[in-house]
C-alpha cells in the first residue's frame, strides 16, 4: 500500500545499493505497515534544478492509504527527511515531500482494490 517515491538528480552511481531496502523498514514502522506492503522507489539521473541550483536536490511523494494528516505527517517528514539526507546527502532544504491520502477504492492489488479485500 505504501509508495514513498523520490525523484532526484543524484546519478545512480552515488545511490547505496541497499538504499531500498534499508528504506521499506523505516517507512513500515513510520506508518504502521506491514513490511510487505511497504515500497520505496528512487529514480536518480533526473534532471533537475531546486532553487536555482542543480546541487543534490529531490521530490518526493509518500502515498498510503490511511496513516497520513497533519499531525502524522510532520513525523513522517522528520523520519523520511533524515533517512533522505542520511543516505542520500540530499539536505533537508533541498526536497520537498508531498503526503497522498488514498481511499481504499484508488489502489488496485491482486486483480481488485483494496476496498475489496478490506470488504
Amino acid at each position: 500500500m505504501p509508495h514513498f517515491r523520490i525523484e532526484t538528480n543524484v546519478p545512480r552511481s552515488k545511490i547505496p545499493a541497499d538504499f531500498v531496502l534499508k528504506a521499506v523498514p523505516v517507512l513500515a514502522k513510520a506508518l504502521g505497515k506491514p513490511e510487505q506492503y511497504c515500497v520505496v522507489s528512487i529514480i536518480p539521473d533526473v534532471p533537475m534544478s531546486f532553487g536555482g541550483t542543480t546541487d543534490p536536490c529531490a521530490v518526493a511523494n509518500l502515498m498510503s492509504i490511511g496513516a497520513l494528516g497533519v499531525e502524522q505527517n510532520k513525523k513522517h517528514a522528520k523520519i523520511l527527511f533524515e533517512l533522505v539526507e542520511q543516505e542520500l546527502g540530499i539536505k533537508n532544504d533541498r526536497m520537498y515531500i508531498t503526503f497522498q491520502d488514498e481511499p481504499t477504492g484508488n489502489v488496485g492489488f491482486k486483480g481488485t482494490t483494496f476496498h475489496a479485500i478490506f470488504g
